[in-house]
């Protein structure tokens, strides 16, 4: 019998169990494709000061809280793995694309300097620290502290972590104490962790809605590099986007966030990107694209996370929106307390509190 069985194989899933792995629990992962949804498509911004948007105060603490945890989080999942996990302290840059844009970065600063070091620069001062932005440039937001982690390599190496703990089977059912299998399989835990996003749904009376995000990842010509060095996001005529520079000469173009029903890429997503990236970085058209995905991230009311127990034993960790990467740390750090039965911080507790919406 397991001590906690986790529906669910993306990086909530997988950094609960390693956590409550070194906890000194035994731990099993169940999901047939591990890291192949959300977390697969998933840009891998460590940004709590650039994603902050108003009315979300019970979002910043965790945002915030998460960030200063993941340089040693990362860290310690490269040294167990032996693996180099993507993770990259290259700042971040925030460009306003037309003066409206420039007005709306900002009116956000006061909001963003509660949360982190932000300093307003022209467009000269911008592009003296980033020459390839283009002339559609007016004005930007210099955020230090907003990194990066590549997903792709953080949950590999998660895997390799806990390798013959992930156990690559579907369930199908999944309540206090047990879970059930495709092939039949009842499997007996103490514990039962929903980790699995949307899904989480199949089980539980969740409020999720699916948000698609279209994502693009492009490889840099020779004569190009570097496109840029930092993470580069705009805001082009109140839409966001944002160009992610990777150490391997690749970029991540992103993303559309759109609540509709298409699960594949979006051909004006694609659109959308592209314009909106070649307004600041004009070189992105020199560019060859690679990959195009589109993968759905789970939803909550206030897009803030689901974490708790909902009945005895059967335990939620879900609906982190666009923030799953970057709340990863806090998230399995969470998760594992309710898990232990340890009381979260208070903030916490009633910004993720699974009741807030009055699922019965």
């Amino acid at each position: 019998m397991l001590d906690v069985a986790i529906v669910g194989g993306g990086i909530i899933g997988l950094s609960t169990a390693w956590v409550l792995l070194k906890r000194g629990y035994n731990v099993q992962v169940f999901d047939p494709d591990p890291a192949s949804q959300a977390s697969f498509a998933a840009a891998g911004m460590l940004a709590p000061v650039s994603e902050v948007v108003w009315d979300q105060p019970g979002l910043y603490p965790l945002m915030r809280r998460s960030r200063e945890l993941f340089p040693d989080f990362a860290a310690a999942v490269a040294e167990e793995s032996g693996m180099d996990v993507g993770y990259l302290p290259s700042e971040t840059l925030v460009c306003a694309g037309d003066n409206a844009d420039r007005v709306y970065l900002r009116e956000l600063i006061e909001l963003q300097s509660s949360i982190g070091e932000v300093t307003l620069l022209s467009a000269r001062e911008a592009r003296a620290l980033e020459p390839g932005l283009g002339p559609g440039v007016v004005g930007a937001v210099h955020i230090p502290g907003d990194h990066q982690v590549d997903p792709r390599k953080f949950c590999a190496a998660l895997l390799r972590i806990l390798d013959d703990r992930v156990v690559r089977a579907k369930v199908v059912d999944a309540k206090q104490g047990a879970i059930t299998l495709d092939d039949g399989t009842v499997v007996t835990a103490d514990k039962v962790v929903l980790a699995n996003g949307l899904a989480a749904t199949d089980f539980v009376d969740l409020p999720l809605r699916p948000v698609h995000g279209d994502v693009l990842r492009l490889r840099v010509p020779k004569h190009a590099m570097p496109l840029v060095s930092r993470t580069v996001r705009a805001v082009v005529r109140g839409r966001p986007v944002y160009v992610v520079p990777r150490s391997d000469n690749q970029i991540v173009l992103g993303a559309t966030s759109r609540e509709d029903s298409l699960w594949g890429v979006s051909a004006e997503g694609v659109h959308q990107l592209l314009r909106d990236a070649h307004h600041i970085v004009p070189g992105i058209w020199e560019c060859e694209i690679e990959e195009m995905t589109a993968r759905a991230r789970p939803g909550s009311p206030d897009d803030i996370p689901f974490i708790g127990e909902v009945s005895p034993g059967l335990i939620v960790s879900t609906g982190y929106f666009r923030h799953g990467i970057l709340l990863s740390a806090i998230g399995a750090e969470l998760t594992a307390d309710v898990v232990c039965e340890k009381p979260l911080p208070t903030d916490f507790a009633e910004a993720v509190d699974v009741f807030r919406y009055g699922m019965e």
